[in-house]
């Protein structure tokens, strides 16, 4: 196990940025997963465990945001407070369904960073607030 948490240490200092964020992405929706299966499962320390997880990292997604970006960092920026919104919703109200949209909207980006982290180009139904994602980071 300690070698696991080693390697992805050593992953993440030697990535550059875009891996960070994908890293991130795939950090943020996995717990979102644990969460709702914690929470089908009446689970609610580990479903509050989970739900904070996944927070912390949308807020470090949000915090790392160069609002000199223009409307991609706006438009990113109102999509991370909806998924902080949705994430609250979801703890208070045990709604399992509320973890469906959320995860639909980080597949998005997250699918748009993995494109742009294999050099390809980033799909064209992704919306244009996510096409140049890059753009609006500070990293």
């Amino acid at each position: 196990m300690q070698r696991t948490a080693e390697y992805r240490k050593t992953e993440i200092n030697t990535s550059d940025n875009v891996r960070v964020v994908s890293l991130l992405y795939d950090g943020v929706v996995n717990f979102i997963r644990i969460a709702k299966k914690r929470m089908e499962h009446g689970d609610i320390a580990g479903k509050g465990l989970y739900i904070g997880k996944a927070t912390a990292i949308v807020g470090e997604l949000s915090n790392s945001l160069n609002m000199d970006g223009g409307e991609i960092a706006k438009n990113l920026e109102r999509l991370y407070d909806y998924i902080l919104d949705r994430l609250l919703y979801a703890n208070l109200r045990n709604d399992p369904r509320t973890f469906d949209d959320m995860e639909r909207v980080l597949e998005v980006l997250r699918s748009a960073w993995k494109d742009m982290e294999r050099g390809t180009t980033v799909p064209e139904n992704v919306p244009m607030a996510v096409n140049s994602v890059g753009i609006g980071l500070r990293i």
